[in-house]
């Protein structure tokens, strides 16, 4: 399955007083395409919070920073799912400057859980993640 992806506009916000990305505002472009992934999926997070009491937490995240992205850079936020278990997920992501096959920035892979929203402990995923991709 090919990764999913989302483009990044690098706001003012987004850097430091150099110009270039803060480094923990990749985690939080990371974030976003994580989320776009899972709707694309059919995963309604707003509605598994609700009526299922269930959510994802990051439990693991292992980020390799290569090359700074700057103000005004379009980057390329990827997602691409490398293991389930009956709680887990296990997610490559790449931020490249110049889409697709662009410069890669920043590599990570995530761990998130399904947990039960007011226990915190493990529930299973969404059966749009637990099956086969």
């Amino acid at each position: 399955m090919a990764p999913f992806a989302i483009p990044v506009r690098v706001y003012w916000e987004d850097t430091d007083a150099g110009g270039v990305v803060y480094y923990a505002n990749y985690l939080r472009f990371m974030e976003r395409a994580r989320s776009d992934w899972l709707r694309s999926l059919g995963v309604d997070q707003a509605a598994l919070l609700r009526d299922e009491r269930r959510q994802f937490v990051v439990v693991e995240a292992q980020v390799r920073y290569r090359k700074a992205a700057r103000h005004d850079d379009l980057l390329w936020v990827s997602v691409a799912l490398e293991e389930t278990r009956g709680a887990s997920v296990v997610l490559a992501q790449e931020i490249r400057r110049g889409g697709a096959a662009g410069e890669l920035l920043v590599s990570g892979t995530i761990r998130a859980a399904c947990v039960d929203t007011d226990s915190l402990r493990p529930r299973p995923l969404p059966a749009a993640l637990a099956a086969p991709h």
